[in-house]
């Protein structure tokens, strides 16, 4: 390829990359970077907002499991960028974000989009930020980004460019590597020893978080196989399919779960971190000994002389486990009391629903009528929060939320994304009436590209879990009360369509008729549609 400014260059060397989608804002920095989109045949999603661009190139990821990325500008366009990565950040996705930089910032002030150090500020959202000041290191970075997403657990990455140096000509990207390092695989040592002491003790039981997904297919032997327990985290609902009689569920975060714990002889903890926004304890509550399986080595933290610390992809391991198992042993019956489960998986249900009124209904009528490969992504909000307990996934790695950072505003461009990444495939969006506001302007984006999207607002009218959190801590309950618009006119104004059905029957068959709209849908539902 003849020589080209450095901007275009990063396109061809992005798509030879598999890069096919690029989301972002252009901007007088960074123009440079648009001028070989299209020469490289990418795909970019104009974004109402910067974060708006990060959401979705974090839903893309979450829904295709390749990198999403992301084009800003200088200053504010990367410090409105700086949420979404936060939020790919501590959910372990392969977000890259490129911004342009100034050129100098020492000597001059009050340059446009000057910000003291933008790189600095990226770095504490990222697993690194780097500025590169010629053509090389800007290939070199990339392929660093590249590189360890496939190796190591996967979170954003930010690459800088000066303006000069993006309009220099440069060139071309070398070729990519024939083949990218992989995830750490467990040694034979390894799995023979989780074979052996799985197969031992008398009550075994896993817990499978989001490394887990890509295995959901070997779950259910394995567990048929050693007679185990198991609970998932929000993250690995569908890893274990809902009618697996020792399966207690998604219901970590319930308190006396850490009796379940309790009653373990061995834990094997696999792809989790088991974090607070698992547990909503500090303990698990186990006093066994605990096998963890995790790719990232920090998890290892706080682990005793009794435990053991397995540095592999937890995915590979299972299959292996599946595979190992059936030449050392038969089926082995169940360890659990199969009722006992049962009994409890019913009882954290009907506290979930009396907690939170109306969302246990909603939830069973949507799950009844959507398609299996509906990908949901969820918001920050009381449906989502009742839901992750009760709603047992089909498939594992379709419900995406903005687990750890605990942003409001993800669910509609994450959404987005995931539409982009699957076109002609289901993409629910659910929001409350609240978080909805922070991004309610990707509504044109959608309209625009004519996503057949149903965004689901739960309105209850105010910042419910809020106001239930102050009530419970004697806090008379102050400013959870914010005046809405209304939501049907908004839609319809960016050109969506909107309802607002009064029955559970009427929503199944908004959202089953949004599915097959040319625009996207805002379907406004309240407490009341269950009553």
């Amino acid at each position: 390829m003849i020589p080209q400014p450095l901007g275009a260059q990063i396109s061809q060397m992005l798509k030879d990359r598999g890069v096919d989608t690029i989301f972002g804002i252009p901007g007088v920095h960074n123009v440079e970077l648009y001028r070989g989109i299209e020469q490289a045949w990418i795909t970019h999603v104009l974004a109402r907002h910067e974060q708006g661009a990060g959401f979705m190139a974090d839903g893309y990821a979450r829904a295709t499991g390749k990198p999403g990325v992301a084009y800003v500008i200088t200053g504010p366009g990367l410090t409105n960028i700086l949420t979404p990565l936060g939020q790919a950040y501590s959910d372990s996705v392969p977000v890259l974000a490129i911004s342009s930089c100034l050129d100098e910032t020492s000597a001059q002030r009050g340059q446009l989009h000057q910000m003291r150090d933008q790189r600095a500020a990226a770095e504490t959202v990222c697993a690194w930020s780097e500025e590169a000041r010629d053509a090389s290191a800007a290939y070199a970075l990339i392929d660093r980004a590249f590189d360890q997403f496939a190796s190591s657990r996967p979170r954003p990455c930010h690459i800088q460019v000066s303006i000069n140096t993006l309009g220099a000509v440069a060139n071309a990207a070398p070729a990519p590597l024939s083949r990218r390092p992989a995830m750490p695989a467990a040694s034979h040592v390894d799995v023979t020893h989780v074979v052996d002491t799985v197969l031992a003790a008398k009550k075994p039981l896993f817990i499978f978080g989001g490394g887990a997904v890509s295995a959901a297919n070997a779950v259910s032997d394995l567990l048929r196989q050693t007679g185990a327990a198991s609970f998932v985290t929000y993250a690995a609902r569908g890893v274990v399919p809902a009618d697996q009689p020792l399966y207690f569920g998604s219901f970590l975060a319930r308190g006396d779960s850490a009796e379940i714990a309790a009653q373990a002889d061995l834990v094997i903890a696999v792809g989790t971190t088991l974090s607070e926004v698992d547990l909503w304890r500090p303990k698990l509550g186990h006093d066994a000994p605990m096998i963890r399986v995790d790719i990232d080595p920090e998890n290892f933290a706080g682990l005793g002389p009794q435990d053991t610390a397995i540095l592999a992809d937890a995915a590979a391991l299972l299959r292996a486990m599946t595979i190992a198992i059936p030449a050392r042993t038969d089926d082995l019956p169940p360890k659990w009391d199969a009722t006992t489960v049962a009994r409890k998986r019913a009882a954290w249900r009907a506290e979930v629903d009396a907690e939170r009124p109306g969302i246990v209904p909603v939830s069973d009528a949507l799950k009844a009528v959507l398609p299996d490969d509906t990908m949901i992504y969820s918001d920050m909000t009381q449906f989502a929060y009742g839901a992750k307990e009760v709603w047992d996934m089909p498939r594992a790695g379709h419900w995406h939320h903005p687990f750890g950072f605990g942003t409001l505003g993800y669910a509609l461009p994450a959404a987005i994304g995931g539409a982009v990444a699957r076109p002609g495939q289901p993409t629910l969006a659910i929001a409350g009436d609240y978080g909805l506001q922070y991004t309610i302007q990707e509504l044109g984006t959608a309209v625009e590209l004519g996503l057949p999207l149903p965004i689901l607002v739960w309105d209850n009218g105010k910042l419910g879990e809020i106001e239930d959190s102050m009530i419970r801590s004697q806090i008379a309950p102050n400013a959870v009360v914010a005046r809405n618009p209304d939501f049907l006119a908004l839609a319809k104004a960016y050109g969506a369509g909107a309802v607002e059905p009064d029955n559970l029957e009427a929503l199944q068959r908004a959202v089953l008729s949004a599915f097959s709209a040319n625009t996207p849908t805002l379907i406004r539902v309240t407490p009341d549609i269950a009553a």
